[in-house]
């Protein structure tokens, strides 16, 4: 976020930005542990539109920065396996359709199993397929922004820690960090998953809390197909895909009792993912789940799992670009633009984000939550 946000700046001429993070080399964070999904075939309006708006930019990727983003359209598959969540995807396919996502569709039993003939066919009923969406590569598009941005005069800054801001006039007017304090004429939180505790530091009280997200990897294996789509169970969001000759098995939970930034992996966990992915696609009975090289990453939730774009309330110079909850590194092109714009014109031209506007929550004005799309 930060880099799309340094790069959106500086495309538009901005000569003196300065990017602060606190590891020790790029990609620490949460984009090294992201899987690269990359989805239009959400619940929520905001969301449908923020996808191919960051499609079409990762199409022109690499003329733009160098970088191949490595997009890959090998589609995604939501399966349900209630009655309930199939009405449930139907209402999504309707609203995504006419926010022009035309090419999603709904898929019989069959022809799921015709998209991928290794799943458990006695549990799904049918479900929905979008072949636009499909998979990039989390550190190429940050590495992409980064060094575009680095030729446009941006400059990055490892291994140094914000410490804190000075309030003035209703304004941020210095900011500390472990290699001195600066006067900064605006300020762009883009801590992820820390993102509270950063606003925290300007009076802010930002609703937006980690989640850890385990990825469990199986040994190699040519088991299931490269060409495989993202294979959705939507009833409790099971995933999983193919990458680099091993799949990928992806289950979140966000009834976390409590607060956490560990990412320590939970083997036992990580075992349960692996019977999991058993129960609906029996062919990984054959291989084993590689317990050492799987990850934890942390998901930066806000309350209704939907960005929060703009300038923050009461702070004319602090703005955020924070709780994408998971969607993060693939709406980056998009919402590194968006709030680029805010910050330079004002407001938002090249989509209406209302609905990201950080005073919704004072408002009530939460987007609708899906437990999964």
């Amino acid at each position: 976020m930060g880099a799309s946000v340094a790069y959106h700046l500086a495309s538009r001429g901005e000569k003196d930005i300065l990017v602060v993070d606190r590891g020790e080399k790029p990609g620490l964070g949460s984009t090294g542990a992201a899987t690269g999904g990359f989805p239009a075939q959400y619940s929520t309006a905001i969301n449908i539109q923020l996808s191919p708006t960051a499609r079409s930019k990762l199409i022109s990727f690499q003329d733009d920065t160098g970088v191949d983003p490595e997009y890959n359209p090998k589609g995604y598959m939501f399966l349900a396996e209630s009655h309930e969540t199939l009405e449930g995807l139907r209402k999504s396919i309707r609203l995504q359709q006419s926010l022009g996502l035309h090419e999603v569709k709904e898929v019989t039993l069959q022809e799921a199993v015709e998209f991928n003939p290794f799943i458990n066919p006695e549990t799904v009923l049918g479900g929905s397929y979008c072949p636009t969406d499909g998979f990039t590569r989390p550190l190429k598009i940050l590495e992409g922004y980064r060094t575009a941005a680095e030729r446009l005069g941006v400059r990055f800054q490892y291994g140094v820690s914000l410490e804190g801001f000075t309030l003035a006039d209703g304004a941020i007017s210095q900011a500390q960090t472990s290699a001195g304090a600066c006067r900064p004429a605006q300020v762009v939180n883009a801590a992820g998953p820390w993102a509270r505790q950063v606003a925290g530091m300007a009076g802010i009280d930002l609703p937006v809390h980690p989640v850890p997200r385990h990825v469990a990897l199986t040994e190699p294996t040519d088991l299931l197909p490269s060409h495989m789509p993202m294979t959705v169970f939507t009833g409790d969001g099971f995933h999983l895909r193919v990458r680099d000759g091993r799949v990928l098995l992806i289950w979140t939970t966000h009834s976390i009792p409590e607060v956490t930034f560990d990412r320590s992996v939970d083997r036992g966990l990580i075992e349960r993912m692996y019977e999991r992915a058993v129960r609906s696609v029996p062919v990984l009975s054959q291989t084993k789940v590689d317990v050492d090289n799987s990850w934890c990453g942390l998901y930066e939730m806000s309350p209704d799992k939907t960005a929060i774009l703009g300038k923050a309330p009461g702070l004319a110079n602090f703005f955020l670009i924070n709780g994408s909850s998971g969607h993060g590194v693939m709406h980056s092109p998009a919402l590194g633009e968006l709030l680029a714009e805010v910050i330079l014109d004002g407001e938002a031209s090249t989509l209406d984000i209302s609905a990201l506007s950080p005073e919704r929550f004072a408002r009530g004005e939460l987007n609708p939550v899906n437990d999964v799309l």
